[in-house]
């Protein structure tokens, strides 16, 4: 009997044995799965961080070419305003020295009619040539002389573009001369 219930025990305790192997069993194969997630996370881990890495890389590469192209605009940006600046600058000059000038044609005209109106008074048989120069220098001078009566004339021009100064002198039975006198801020002077 004592013999038997120790068979009983013996069985007993083998089964326990088996189940607690089987539960071994069952769980190194949940340890083994819970193993490859875990190296599978890793991975997926490991790829992320390249993945962040390379977009913060790309990203400052992109951060400081688009810098790069803002300086640039901001640098062409500033020559162009400079470059607008001189040309407003030059028109403006430009426009002193046509005004000037447009001046200065009128009053050799009106200069030059009231010679030859003088010269018709004074029974002069020539008339005086009128010469415009648009060079950017240059002279003229005529000269006609008459013995009618004891009248002589004579008319001189100078144009120095240059300087911006111009001279008119006309002798005969009455001497008069007249300069005129043009800076690039369009002042303007008239001497007789």
């Amino acid at each position: 009997s004592q013999y038997e219930a120790l068979q009983v025990t013996a069985g007993k305790h083998g089964d326990d044995l088996r189940n607690t192997k089987n539960e071994i069993t069952e769980i190194n194969r949940v340890i083994q799965r819970i193993q490859g997630e875990i190296e599978n996370a890793k991975a997926q881990r490991v790829k992320l961080e390249a993945a962040v890495a390379e977009a913060e890389e790309r990203g400052e590469l992109a951060l400081k070419d688009a810098r790069a192209k803002l300086e640039e605009l901001d640098a062409a940006l500033q020559k162009a305003k400079a470059d607008l600046a001189r040309q407003l600058r030059e028109y403006q000059e430009l426009m002193n020295v046509k005004l000037a000038l447009d001046i200065e044609i009128a009053t050799y005209r009106k200069l030059l009619e009231g010679e030859e109106s003088r010269c018709s008074r004074s029974l002069c048989s020539s008339p005086i040539p009128a010469v415009v120069s648009s060079s950017g220098g240059g002279g003229y001078s005529s000269s006609s002389g008459l013995l009618a009566g004891g009248i002589g004339g004579g008319l001189s021009l100078g144009v120095g573009m240059g300087s911006g100064a111009l001279g008119f002198s006309s002798g005969g039975s009455s001497k008069s001369s007249y300069s005129i006198t043009t800076t690039s801020s369009s002042r303007r002077s008239i001497r007789k």
